[in-house]
């Protein structure tokens, strides 16, 4: 008897051990993609031809998160690393320099797009980052990855061609529903405030003036002064904005102390402007988080 429930035992622990093995035995080329925008756009192109790794968490600010040490080993020994750039990822720019010390093939998607520069804040003259809030800029990148991604060893190039092309016809129908729910707000009340630089893109598409921002920079680490609040609030007055915009990856406490300190009748509308959210939470993939931010954005500002 014993002799046998050994035997089954073991039995057991092969069968566990293949079970364990063909659950993380993957051949396919593996690429490490920094933020979860970029991470849900790689999914739709690349679909099952490889195996896809995105490090920022739902919800994250792609500012400040950061990976663990295992992660980045990683992105030190994956077949493709895919990034934002123009300085985005702050607090993983040490490991992506890392990798391409390395040699690791990487792919940044602000070099595939034509790059807007802040005009206001510390910021003023450097790249902007948030090529992603204007879709036939995300076009753009996705046309230049189809070929990092062709060359992968082990991929089919025409099933990511024909991806690629599906996933190209999703960003210009998204482009054209964005561009007419945006046509119902009045020319007068085109005017865009959030708590920093985020929609400067999304502005230039579609035809928006960035009235302000509470914090007047391209990045949500750095913090607004007295004068910067008192400029805002006199912008707020000056334009009869219905509406500001916080980020949902950024606490939304400094807008609404601004909307009370300035004793307006101003609505604080979240938007997903920087990370994607878990399944459920509004944001769970980029054409969904556009169309929810456009219908969010019109609501706030139309009559």
């Amino acid at each position: 008897m014993t002799r046998s429930l050994l035997s089954l035992a073991a039995v057991a622990l092969v069968i566990c051990g293949a079970a364990a093995c063909s659950a993380t035995d993957d051949d396919r080329p593996t690429v490490v993609v920094s933020t979860n925008i970029l991470g849900d756009v790689v999914e739709s192109v690349v679909g099952d031809e490889a195996r896809v790794v995105t490090l920022m968490k739902p919800n994250a600010d792609p500012h400040s998160f950061e990976i663990s040490a295992q992660d980045g080993a990683l992105l030190r020994s994956a077949d493709l690393v895919v990034s934002n750039g123009l300085g985005l990822e702050e607090g993983l720019q040490q490991h992506l320099d890392a990798a391409a010390a390395e040699r690791v093939p990487t792919f940044v998607a602000g070099d595939a797009v034509d790059v807007l520069d802040y005009r206001d804040g510390d910021a003023a003259g450097t790249p902007d980052s948030h090529f992603w809030t204007d879709p036939t800029r995300m076009i753009d990148v996705v046309t230049a990855l189809e070929p990092a991604l062709s060359g992968l060893d082990g991929v089919d190039p025409d099933r990511i061609a024909a991806q690629t092309a599906e996933y190209t016809a999703r960003l210009t129908e998204l482009d054209r529903t964005m561009a007419t729910t945006f046509d119902a707000i009045p020319r007068d009340r085109r005017a865009l405030v959030t708590n920093h630089h985020v929609f400067g893109y999304l502005a230039d598409r579609y035809d928006f003036d960035v009235v302000g921002t509470v914090i007047p920079g391209g990045t949500t680490l750095a913090a607004p002064s007295a004068s910067d609040l008192s400029d805002l609030v006199d912008a707020l007055e000056r334009t009869g904005v219905p509406a500001v915009f916080a980020e949902s990856s950024a606490p939304d406490r400094l807008v609404r102390a601004l909307a009370d300190e300035a004793d307006l009748e101003v609505r604080v509308v979240e938007l997903f402007s920087e990370s994607l959210t878990e399944p459920g939470g509004g944001a769970p993939d980029y054409p969904t988080m556009m169309r929810a931010n456009a219908d969010r954005i019109a609501d706030g500002l139309t009559p």
